[in-house]
């Protein structure tokens, strides 16, 4: 067990010094609730539960692309067309799109274990219906255990940023989202290199069947084990809080929190919705380049399916890469906003340079700007967790991820059925280009998102109240600048104050002219909206 975030302030707050008498609701706040934050601890046990999941993440991940990256294989031994393949990634997408809010409230509702074991159960279900199906006949088979695994990615998505807030330390929220959000890609990447060195273009459909087999035993042998350590291992939280915004969340009562409520102050959320679309916009472009990604190398690198799938592990890893080094950077910067943009617009310059390096007829050069659009694409998926639990604190980090993600899959689905049909009537570059017109308008709205980090707001004035504390025992005046920044305060759900009570010494910080500090009597509404 590592030390403590913040440790319980010993000594009495003379009442007389820094508040007025107030009405007898406050009378009943008791000595040491005014007087101390709550005890924070971080427990060695985070990583394990972070890895476990990115594990069964990675499980789940693979299974979307692994149809669509040997696109042509797939489609002689099933005997179906191209655009019946590209829905095997798609169904992904479609299912989550009706899901999410039933997934989300059970996610608030019964929390992380449950997801968890559902999401392993799911997908050990899926992997165990493909390996009956790898005969000729038996499509409908394999898009069933499909189906299934998809339905267990709606219970993983939204899991990083709630896993990252509940077990880790504000310090390092973002790395964490960031290994979270690692599992999903890497599965990805290994969903574009494996497929396509297991199933190998023979012509006998038995030898190719046994091939098709052989990666679906796999698959289920990995799923299964995963499942095992899920329900032995995974845990729902930790005993105490890692951080003062976590331990503020604790004492919202399950029977208070209304989940349509929550729902409604997100869709008044203007920064939010602006960031939903642009998420949407950015992963749904992501989305379509890897569904299609084979049939853009082969139309210009005819029996290149091997490296089809080497330049999607490119992708894949660079922007696993971007994800690490983002979440590193925003733990030490918290310039959510600025980095979110620089990314964003990364990504738009990388699939321009993509787009018209493609049919050049060098492949090295693909694997190069593959590369760079996808240390930023890929990169920006954790940034746009982490910036929506800024901007929403104190709604559920569930909920808000799941509406990121949500956007994803509608702009995913349209984005790969229209840029399918544009490379049918037209060319890859024609398909590509209409990708990036989108990325532009992504670029545009993003820049206008307005900044409000209100979690790294709530975490300051916790420690604020730390410090007054303190300040009071040694006789000690403490002041802060720059000002903190009190836009925020009066933006938390109407009745966040009932949920919450009066805790953290009840005290607000206004900033005077001066850029001091004024203690003046207030609820926990104020500290941590």
């Amino acid at each position: 067990m590592e030390a403590n975030e913040s440790k319980p302030v010993d000594g009495k707050v003379n009442d007389n010094k820094y508040f007025p008498k107030t009405a007898a609701a406050d009378s009943e706040v008791t000595s040491e609730h005014r007087n101390a934050p709550p005890e924070t601890r971080l427990y060695k046990k985070r990583w394990i539960i972070v890895f476990l999941f990115s594990s069964y993440s990675l499980c789940n991940s693979y299974q979307w692309i692994q149809y669509g990256i040997i696109n042509n294989i797939f489609m002689r031994f099933y005997g179906v067309d191209s655009f019946t393949i590209d829905w095997m990634s798609m169904i992904y997408m479609l299912t989550y799109i009706p899901l999410i809010f039933p997934v989300s409230w059970l996610l608030d509702k019964k929390g992380l274990r449950v997801i968890a074991l559902v999401a392993a159960a799911l997908n050990c279900t899926g992997t165990w219906i493909k390996v009956a199906s790898a005969r000729p006949d038996l499509f409908p088979v394999t898009f069933l255990g499909q189906f299934t695994c998809s339905v267990a990615q709606v219970f993983i998505l939204g899991m990083p940023s709630r896993i990252a807030s509940v077990w880790f330390g504000s310090e390092e929220v973002s790395t964490a989202c960031s290994i979270g959000v690692f599992g999903n890609q890497l599965g990805i990447a290994i969903g574009f290199l494996v497929p396509p060195i297991l199933v190998p273009n023979v012509d006998d459909l038995d030898e190719l069947a046994a091939h098709i087999r052989v990666m679906f035993y796999i698959t289920a042998g990995v799923a299964t084990f995963l499942f095992v350590l899920v329900v032995f291992v995974f845990q729902e939280r930790p005993e105490i809080p890692p951080t003062h915004a976590q331990a503020a969340a604790r004492r919202i009562s399950p029977e208070s929190y209304s989940y349509t409520a929550s729902i409604l102050r997100l869709l008044r959320n203007k920064a939010f919705i602006l960031l939903v679309i642009t998420y949407g916009l950015n992963v749904g472009c992501f989305y379509a380049v890897s569904t299609l990604l084979n049939r853009m190398i082969i139309e210009h690198y005819p029996g290149e399916e091997v490296n089809a799938g080497r330049i999607g592990l490119t992708i894949v890893i660079a922007g696993m890469v971007g994800s690490l080094i983002c979440g590193i950077w925003l733990d030490r910067s918290k310039t959510y906003k600025q980095t979110t943009l620089a990314v964003y617009l990364m990504s738009l310059v990388g699939l321009v340079l993509y787009a018209f390096t493609l049919d050049l007829g060098h492949l090295w050069v693909v694997f190069i700007t593959a590369g760079t659009l996808g240390f930023f694409m890929t990169g920006y998926l954790p940034l746009g967790f982490e910036f929506a639990v800024e901007l929403t604190y104190p709604e559920s980090e569930g909920t808000s991820s799941g509406l990121l993600n949500c956007s994803a899959q509608v702009f995913g689905i349209i984005f790969t059925i229209c840029q399918g049909k544009i490379m049918d009537s037209f060319n890859t570059l024609a398909g590509n280009l209409f990708l990036c017109a989108f990325l532009l308008i992504g670029t545009i709205i993003t820049a206008c998102i307005k900044s409000d980090l209100r979690r790294q707001l709530a975490n300051q004035q916790a420690l604020a109240a730390a410090a007054l504390g303190r300040s009071d025992v040694q006789g000690t005046q403490w002041d802060v600048s720059p000002p903190l920044n009190t836009h925020v305060i009066n933006q938390s759900p109407p009745d966040f104050n009932a949920r919450c009570g009066s805790g953290m010494g009840g005290t607000r910080f206004s900033p005077s002219d001066s850029h001091s500090l004024r203690p003046t009597r207030l609820s926990m509404r104020s500290l941590i909206t």
